[in-house]
């Protein structure tokens, strides 16, 4: 994620923040009056004269993981062993930050005659996250299937809301597997395994919509850099223009 120059900048105070899996932190601020986004794009946020720094700066981008009608901006984040992450878990609520943006193109497109294929691993949710909401809020026409890939259900975070959201919204399919059951201490009946392509098409063409087929989908791939490469490389090999595929890396810091 990068940022570009002369975007609004907004001071935030953190309001909340809360473990939403495993090593998954969410921080919540107020949303400033005025402010708009499209969901999926992301902000760059700064700690004002942190505690410890280190030479990547004090400066990092997250995704919204809110929707744009939400009275919150949210944003969540895994928990690493660096000097930014050990000075955002600790920050005292009411501290202020530096929040500049929004940028970014991971945005739905419009045309509801073709699906939306969001393939997430691990926090990639995020932006999915936003995007899902907003389009059960606004009941957006587009046909979504969203795959979500994670070691076990304890390092999901939202999945009793993705599933919720589901229910909710008859054009919204989620779809989460995991990859490392034997690690795990919760029962699973979902997909096991990375997501790949047998997996993509047998839930899309087991779909009874006419916007279902696999090779009329935009899709979008968010997670890390590997993996984002990896399914890049299964949808061209499957016959995917890289002009149906929207991608977003996420690295850890």
């Amino acid at each position: 994620m990068s940022a570009q120059p002369n975007w609004p900048i907004y001071s935030l105070n953190l309001k909340s923040r809360s473990e939403v899996a495993e090593r998954t932190l969410e921080f919540r601020f107020q949303k400033p009056p005025g402010m708009t986004f499209k969901a999926g794009q992301f902000m760059d946020l700064t700690l004002v004269d942190p505690p410890e720094t280190d030479p990547e700066g004090n400066t990092r981008g997250f995704s919204i993981n809110s929707a744009p009608d939400d009275p919150e901006l949210i944003f969540t984040t895994r928990l690493r062993d660096t000097a930014f992450k050990r000075a955002l878990r600790t920050l005292p609520l009411g501290t202020a930050v530096k929040v500049e943006g929004p940028f970014g193109n991971l945005t739905l497109h419009n045309d509801p005659r073709r699906s939306a294929v969001l393939l997430a691993g691990g926090i990639g949710v995020t932006p999915f996250r936003s995007i899902v909401r907003t389009a059960a809020h606004e009941g957006l026409p587009q046909r979504i299937f969203l795959f979500y890939a994670n070691r076990r259900p304890e390092d999901a975070p939202f999945l009793d809301e993705l599933r919720g959201l589901a229910r909710e919204n008859p054009n919204f399919k989620f779809i989460p597997t995991m990859t490392q059951m034997s690690a795990s201490r919760q029962p699973w009946k979902g997909e096991t395994g990375y997501i790949n392509r047998v997996m993509i098409e047998k839930h899309l063409l087991s779909d009874s919509s006419p916007a279902s087929n696999p090779s009329g989908a935009i899709y979008y791939i968010a997670g890390p850099a590997r993996m984002v490469a990896g399914l890049r490389a299964m949808l061209n090999e499957a016959g995917v223009n890289d002009d149906d595929v929207r991608t977003e890396e996420f690295t850890g810091y």
